[in-house]
């Protein structure tokens, strides 16, 4: 049973590859078929007053910009969200982070993350909210820390039987999400 209290089954079909398809789309603004920072920009100003930082918006991009074309193309952008281990360290997740947390207080609060998931697209109820918070190691009064996500996220990797180096795998996932 996953955090929220929903179930899958190991045989559940794998379907990364289109919800990563949904977000893609979603900052896609121009729908040209790659994120620009212009793409970006339109995002975050959606989201936000004060939108996105430029560095920000220029990290996330170079991060994810593996050919170095200025584009973030959707195989870059799988590969970006496939936890890969280097942009999972530091970098472009603790940019997000800061992105998310709208009072810039530190920590994703309730309305945090209900806000940002939203405006991703991924509407999300108010138990599912919980379960991450609860999951990323944070409590639901206090929100969570970065530091406390990034902690919590070495933990399941071992508890998956991966390592830090390697990550985890597939199996490895459901034994975390203790899918039966």
């Amino acid at each position: 049973m996953c955090p929220s209290g929903r179930t899958l089954t190991s045989d559940t079909p794998a379907t990364l590859g289109s919800d990563f398809r949904r977000a893609f789309e979603v900052l896609d603004a121009d729908r040209d078929g790659k994120i620009s920072r212009d793409d970006l920009r339109a995002f975050y100003s959606g989201f936000s007053s004060s939108g996105a930082d430029e560095s920000v918006i220029g990290s996330m991009i170079k991060e994810a910009d593996s050919n170095d074309d200025g584009f973030v193309e959707y195989d870059e952008f799988e590969r970006v969200l496939g936890c890969d281990k280097k942009s999972l360290s530091g970098g472009l997740m603790e940019e997000v982070f800061k992105v998310m947390d709208k009072d810039g207080d530190g920590k994703l609060s309730h309305d945090d993350l209900k806000s940002y998931m939203n405006s991703a697209g991924f509407p999300a109820t108010d138990e599912d909210i919980k379960a991450m918070i609860l999951m990323g190691g944070g409590d639901e009064k206090e929100g969570v820390s970065y530091q406390a996500i990034e902690e919590d996220s070495k933990a399941m990797v071992v508890m998956g039987g991966g390592d830090e180096k390697e990550g985890v795998s597939y199996q490895g996932s459901l034994k975390i999400l203790a899918v039966d």
